[in-house]
């Protein structure tokens, strides 16, 4: 089960973590997570550049060491990165010395001070030591999941589970990865042109 926008309570919960940006501009703010990878990557980039839209991808450094080139292309085309750990490990489930180590080992990599725990998951106490560690870093969290990595919705529920929750400010939520690009694939077209005929713009972190 996942929640398709993040809802109040939680962001009160976790108040030192970004969940949305300013909410009197028409931007929202289009993140990509899990990859670089082939196939899957080159697609988003080439889509982005069609709509010449500027994006945030959250890399896993496994994938950033096997595919430096795309890794490199992400980067020429003027997109910012994030660190996304290094075995896309479940903070929850992760003890905390094991976790901070595996954000440090993709750190080497990616070097920006931008973080997305994986599945959005991550303990306080986590929160705390990894700002000792990194103390400009900044927690990226979403308030619109666009749901693309589940293989049990359709590339068109896909689309509205970010048309329907989307508003100014928002960080909105896909994947680069083989398991969301049959919705991605889909999606992601049609988000770009709809949001762009109402009227948003896009920024980066």
């Amino acid at each position: 089960m996942y929640l398709t926008n993040s809802p109040f309570w939680l962001q009160w919960l976790y108040p030192t973590l970004t969940w949305h940006k300013n909410r009197k501009e028409k931007y929202v703010y289009l993140t990509f997570d899990d990859g670089p990878i082939p196939v899957v990557t080159p697609f988003v980039l080439n889509t982005l550049k069609n709509f010449n839209v500027q994006a945030t991808f959250f890399c896993i450094g496994d994938n950033v060491s096997n595919y430096p080139e795309i890794y490199n292309d992400v980067l020429s085309n003027g997109h910012t990165v994030g660190n996304h750990t290094f075995n896309h490990l479940k903070g929850w489930k992760t003890p905390d010395t094991e976790y901070l180590l595996d954000i440090e080992k993709c750190a080497s990599l990616v070097k920006p001070n931008l973080f997305r725990p994986p599945y959005g998951r991550i303990k306080k106490s986590q929160i705390s030591k990894l700002k000792l560690i990194i103390p400009d870093i900044e927690i990226i969290m979403w308030d619109v999941l666009s749901g693309d990595f589940d293989p049990d919705i359709s590339g068109d529920e896909c689309v509205q589970n970010v048309l329907k929750s989307v508003k100014n400010g928002s960080i909105i939520v896909f994947h680069d990865s083989e398991k969301a690009f049959p919705r991605l694939e889909y999606a992601l077209p049609i988000v770009l042109k709809t949001l762009q005929s109402q009227g948003y713009g896009f920024k980066m972190f």
